[in-house]
């Protein structure tokens, strides 16, 4: 008992911290959600009202959230499989014993993920450019016309998820990498005894023994599309006609551009509801498959 006790005491600040800074706000944005907490609720509390559900059936009846929603799962269903094999393939590089100055190269392509996004932003709007853009100016050199890649809005969803690709995938690269290290070398040396060709190898051992890290790697990823905020805001503001609006950018036009923090908390926690079922769905479907 004297050992359970000293345990919980150490636990006790890492759990104070987190009931005030994690716990507590959940709670108080679920509570939020069942209000009509807007502007007026904000500059007098006596104009809150409990609406129960109402935010939630008042959100599944507009347009705005189903599109909103459609263009999330476009992100996560492109976004996820690219960033993904970028990962993989870069880790791949990186662990080859033909690539020299290993650090070097690891650190310039983690680099994309710790340098500001608005900063980053600047070269990329600079490079999508219509009319003095890199991308155009290589495309005009091989005879294709100029696309208007952040203001046509076919155009626009693909040009975030390439920077969204470009941005993030060096997290997972270094999670691969790791797990890469991780694989017995004996496995390779008897294959290539065995005469089994490099793609043989990469089918038969690489991806079998990263099962647990590519499920982990998913799991990561998904969750990041499913929040994909930051490139849509700096590179689009959601545009050209809300054609890439996701559901966090939803969010925060209601909480932050028209003050209705009931239905801003209630996107908060459908969203929320649909990662948890992804989720699930992709661990037991890892576990079928040997992968976890």
């Amino acid at each position: 008992m004297n050992r359970q006790r000293a345990a919980w005491w150490f636990l006790a600040p890492a759990l104070v911290v987190l009931g005030i800074f994690f716990l507590l706000p959940v709670v108080a944005a679920l509570g939020l959600s069942l209000t009509d907490y807007d502007l007026y609720a904000l500059a007098d509390i006596r104009h809150l009202r409990f609406v129960a559900l109402d935010n939630y059936w008042d959100l599944l009846h507009q347009h705005k959230f189903w599109s909103a929603l459609g263009h999330t799962f476009y992100f996560v269903l492109v976004g996820v499989p690219l960033s993904i094999m970028v990962s993989l393939g870069a880790a791949l590089l990186l662990n080859s014993p033909l690539v020299r100055f290993k650090t070097v190269f690891r650190t310039a392509l983690f680099a994309p993920v710790v340098t500001t996004v608005v900063a980053v932003a600047v070269v990329w709007r600079y490079i999508f450019n219509t009319k003095y853009g890199l991308l155009n100016y290589v495309l005009g050199e091989v005879g294709i016309h100029p696309i208007d890649w952040l203001g046509d809005p076919h155009w626009a969803m693909p040009s975030i998820i390439v920077f969204a690709v470009w941005k993030n995938f060096g997290y997972n690269m270094i999670i691969f990498l790791a797990g890469l290290q991780a694989i017995p070398k004996d496995l390779y040396e008897a294959a290539r005894i065995d005469g089994a060709s490099a793609l043989q190898q990469f089918r038969h051992i690489t991806l079998p023994m990263l099962g647990p890290t590519l499920l982990m790697v998913g799991i990561l990823t998904v969750s990041g599309y499913f929040q994909l905020f930051a490139e849509p805001y700096v590179m689009t503001e959601g545009g050209p006609l809300q054609s890439t609006t996701s559901v966090l950018y939803l969010m925060y036009d209601e909480g932050f551009k028209w003050w209705n923090f009931g239905a801003a908390s209630a996107v908060a926690f459908l969203l929320f509801v649909i990662m948890f079922v992804v989720t699930a769905v992709m661990l037991r479907l890892g576990r079928r498959g040997g992968m976890a």
